[in-house]
């Protein structure tokens, strides 16, 4: 089926602090005119853009020309953030006509990062082990941002242009390529957007308006969802998710870091998303799925509109995974001395959120909110044994497989599996990779490569790191470290096998509950249990510790990595070892 969306009918941009504009467009320049019809719009109707087509535009202040800058809506870079955009086609011959989609509530989630997952780097390359996820039991790709960023090398968080897709991945062409293969073997894909910030290189929208509101997050300027000028700002926003849940058949959207939006409005722009994203669902009669990133245990995020919420399909939770990496790893340093419990990890399970109106060591006040568990399916929370944050976001960016057991590896995966969340993996944990994935970067500005230097050092040295444990985030090799390796080794594929298993168990038992007040979780020092509040449910027995443990659970082994004692009464679980018991 060739499927064609309507093209720009005209050159136009957004430019309400402009005197003057003009479009370059293949060595000749053309002045635009105001729009009538909008205002601080500039509009060209004497040619029509054509596929192929390089252009630029400029700006007058009132004293000079402005030299010419990518157009704020650009399709396509094909010479990168700085070059011209240029006019593309929307033309694609899809073969999905009988993908019906999956619901939020059935995922199973891969995060993967396009230039790291395969030898290729590109989309192709994602292509080409679309089978290995598929025999491994995922149903949904989580792709890290793809937008345009300057460079070759980037995690994708700096990227400028929101219409955009990375030329060096295969730009629009490949997206839609992998999108309609991953559909053909029953996988969705999900997009993690960036609309809380821009990269600090190659953005020039806010030459354009008031795209920028002034203050500042950690990674860039603020977006401004909510001074003058706002509602084309949001309009950009909405048009750029409509692009993608529409024109691209995109499954879904992650949101990054909502928690940074200076978004003060009656009406938050999550819950502006979140309706579009319903409305693209009810036209197509596909599920669309929205999940927001945010460490703030809100339940605004993913409670119904009715309800007061703002109706996402869901959140990342990263409380569940702080909770194990703490009692497997014994680490305590930073966020993670809030954790460290088998008491707070069962906590946690029971009701979703760690902090609930409750004091934060780490934040030094209180924090969260408690879940209405009678009206929020836990489902709608994204759990993880780790993700490109919690691998990237340390000194070396090693990964859990780099220092953890075979052992302590797939009892990370079991608990997460065998709970009533959305689980999700991060690529190549699945067989316990041994590459690092740590922080890169390719900026063409020395000055911004240096501050990145010098910055992730001072980070990492407030967090007790050794300085040279930090992989320099502009070196080729950095980033050539970070590919995967798709060579096992015996002991990998044994990991690979029992999360193969696992996932497999995830769907036989229906662990994607709708009421989380129906999980009962026991616990004792370094032991916990875990099962659905039903008398011929299968538990998972779980041992956090180095040593057997007996617990009071005992049945038929339905499955175990290792080789407990499972009795009548109660299991002996070996060290790091767990057990699926059929009471």
């Amino acid at each position: 089926m060739v499927e064609s969306h309507v093209a720009p009918a005209r050159f136009e941009v957004w430019a309400p602090r402009a005197h003057k504009v003009r479009v370059h467009v293949e060595g000749t320049d053309f002045a635009l005119a105001p729009d009538s019809a909008r205002e601080g719009w500039w509009v060209l109707d004497d040619i029509a853009p054509q596929p192929g087509t390089r252009y630029s535009f400029s700006l007058f202040n009132g004293t000079q020309w402005s030299h010419p800058m990518p157009d704020p809506r650009t399709r396509a870079q094909p010479d990168g953030v700085h070059g011209p955009s240029e006019v593309v086609s929307t033309e694609f011959s899809w073969t999905d006509s009988a993908w019906a989609g999956i619901e939020t509530k059935d995922l199973r989630i891969y995060e993967l990062h396009v230039g790291t997952f395969s030898p290729e780097g590109t989309f192709a390359g994602v292509i080409d082990k679309l089978d290995h996820l598929s025999e491994l039991g995922i149903n949904a790709i989580e792709l890290m941002p793809v937008q345009p960023f300057p460079g070759t090398r980037n995690w994708g968080y700096d990227g400028v242009d929101w219409f955009a897709v990375h030329e060096a991945y295969g730009g629009r062409e490949g997206l839609k390529k992998l999108i309609d293969a991953a559909h053909s073997r029953g996988i969705a894909i999900l997009l993690d957007v960036v609309y809380n910030h821009f990269g600090p290189e190659g953005n020039y929208n806010n030459a354009f308006g008031p795209y920028l509101a002034g203050g500042r997050t950690d990674w860039g300027e603020v977006i401004n969802l909510s001074g003058p000028g706002s509602d084309e700002v949001r309009a950009y926003v909405l048009d750029a998710v409509r692009q993608w849940l529409g024109e691209f058949h995109v499954d879904g959207l992650r949101l990054d870091a909502v928690q940074t939006y200076d978004d003060r409005r009656a009406f938050s722009i999550m819950e502006e998303i979140s309706r579009l994203a319903d409305e693209i669902a009810a036209e197509t009669g596909i599920p669309r799925t929205v999940i927001a990133e945010s460490d703030q245990n809100d339940p605004r995020l993913i409670s119904d509109v009715d309800r007061g919420g703002y109706g996402l399909s869901g959140q990342w939770l990263d409380d569940v995974h702080h909770g194990i990496h703490t009692l497997v790893t014994g680490e305590n340093q930073g966020y993670y001395v809030d954790y460290g419990t088998m008491a707070i990890l069962a906590d946690t399970l029971r009701h979703g959120y760690r902090f609930r109106n409750s004091y934060s060591r780490y934040r030094g006040r209180t924090h969260g909110r408690e879940l209405d568990l009678a009206h929020t399916a836990p489902w709608k929370l994204v759990t993880y044994t780790t993700t490109h944050d919690q691998t990237g976001n340390r000194a070396a960016g090693d990964r859990p497989s780099q220092n953890l057991t075979p052992a302590q590896l797939v009892l990370k995966a079991a608990v997460v599996f065998h709970s009533p969340f959305t689980p999700m993996l991060f690529m190549g944990e699945e067989f316990a990779a041994q590459t690092p994935f740590p922080f890169f970067v390719s900026h063409t500005d020395e000055g911004l490569l240096e501050g990145t230097r010098l910055g992730r050092l001072e980070e990492f040295s407030q967090q007790g790191w050794d300085a040279t444990d930090v992989p320099d985030p502009a070196s080729p090799d950095t980033y050539e470290q970070a590919k995967l390796d798709w060579e096992f080794s015996e002991q990998q594929q044994d990991v690979l096998d029992a999360y193969q298993r696992l996932l497999q168990l995830r769907s036989e038992h229906g662990c994607n509950r709708e009421d989380l007040r129906n999980l009962r979780v026991e616990h004792g020092e370094r032991w916990l249990t875990m099962a659905n509040d039903s008398d011929d449910a299968v538990v998972l027995a779980a041992n956090f510790s180095d040593e057997p443990v007996t617990v009071p659970v005992g049945g038929t082994l339905v499955y175990s990595f290792t080789s407990p004692e499972v009795g009548a009464d109660e299991t002996v679980l070996d060290p790091w070892g767990f057990a699926y018991i059929k009471r």
